[in-house]
């Protein structure tokens, strides 16, 4: 039997679960998922490999019109999936009345690379509802194969790996065998803390934050971590911080404990506050955070 190997790239609109339905393809906790929108901002790669064949998944920023230059970088992974793509798996869901970005529509149209479009929480809608997406989906992207899915639930999750099996090019590995992901330890642990200030804080403050690794450390019974966390103004500092610390101890303990379930060792961490006000909207400032080349 011929080798696989390919590209499956997911894209589709802000938490609709392209996060949830990657973890689950890959079987590990890859992309950080929140209940909050634009919780990805990087393209993320999670991959997959059997003798016979490797799937490289790609999880990308919801699909947003840029408000900050951030934005814009943020949808240039998005464009960038769409053209290396072997395969697209479109992702939206039951409570998606409408796709409201035609440029990105009409470039799944008229992709040459087969479309699988995944319609997500029907473990929480009705029969009716259902029907009613499928239409408008079959009408809008004829040439897209729809499977309805909970990724939550993992309903129909194995049904998109096999399709995906079957629509994978021949080809020899991109990665070693023994890969999981492109991304650097360090990047896991940004994403970790910031998955915390996330379910932690509300309204623009988890918008207004960037998480940079400083040091990292590492022995052989400890992970010694350095990382500053940027916001936008003095005032948003104060309310991460919070009284006397609290806030950002529990923001510490949470990331300390799941970075220690990561790496399966003792983890030493210290987290910085500063500001940087204009982070979103300056491009150098963004190539470091790795939004632009």
């Amino acid at each position: 039997m011929a080798h696989k190997a390919g590209f499956v790239n997911i894209i589709g609109s802000p938490n609709v679960g392209k996060s949830t339905l990657m973890n689950a393809l890959v079987g590990e906790r890859i992309s950080v998922i929140t209940s909050k929108a634009q919780t990805t901002r990087h393209r993320i790669l999670g991959i997959v490999n059997s003798d016979d064949f490797q799937v490289v998944f790609s999880d990308t920023p919801g699909i947003v019109k840029p408000a900050y230059k951030l934005h814009e970088g943020m949808m240039k992974f998005v464009k960038s999936a769409l053209v290396d793509a072997d395969v697209i798996l479109f992702i939206t869901d039951v409570f998606e009345t409408e796709f409201k970005d035609e440029k990105i529509i009409r470039k799944v149209q008229k992709a040459k690379v087969p479309v699988l479009l995944a319609v997500n929480k029907i473990d929480i809608s009705n029969e009716k509802q259902l029907e009613k997406r499928v239409e408008y989906w079959h009408t809008l992207i004829p040439k897209a194969e729809i499977i309805p899915i909970s990724a939550l639930e993992k309903f129909n999750v194995d049904v998109i790996f096999k399709k995906i099996i079957g629509m994978l090019p021949e080809g020899e590995p991109f990665y070693s065998k023994d890969a999981l992901t492109d991304k650097p330890e360090r990047f896991f642990v940004s994403e970790i803390i910031r998955e915390k200030l996330f379910i932690n804080y509300k309204q623009e403050i988890p918008y207004s934050c960037e998480v940079v690794i400083e040091s990292f450390k590492e022995s052989d019974e400890l992970i010694k971590i350095a990382s500053e966390i940027f916001v936008t103004r003095n005032s948003q500092k104060g309310i991460l911080i919070g009284h006397k610390g609290k806030m950002l101890k529990k923001i510490g303990t949470e990331a300390r404990k799941d970075i220690e379930k990561f790496f399966q060792k003792k983890v030493f961490l210290e987290l910085f506050v500063k500001v940087n006000k204009n982070w979103r909207d300056s491009e150098k400032e963004l190539k470091k955070y790795g939004y632009f080349n």
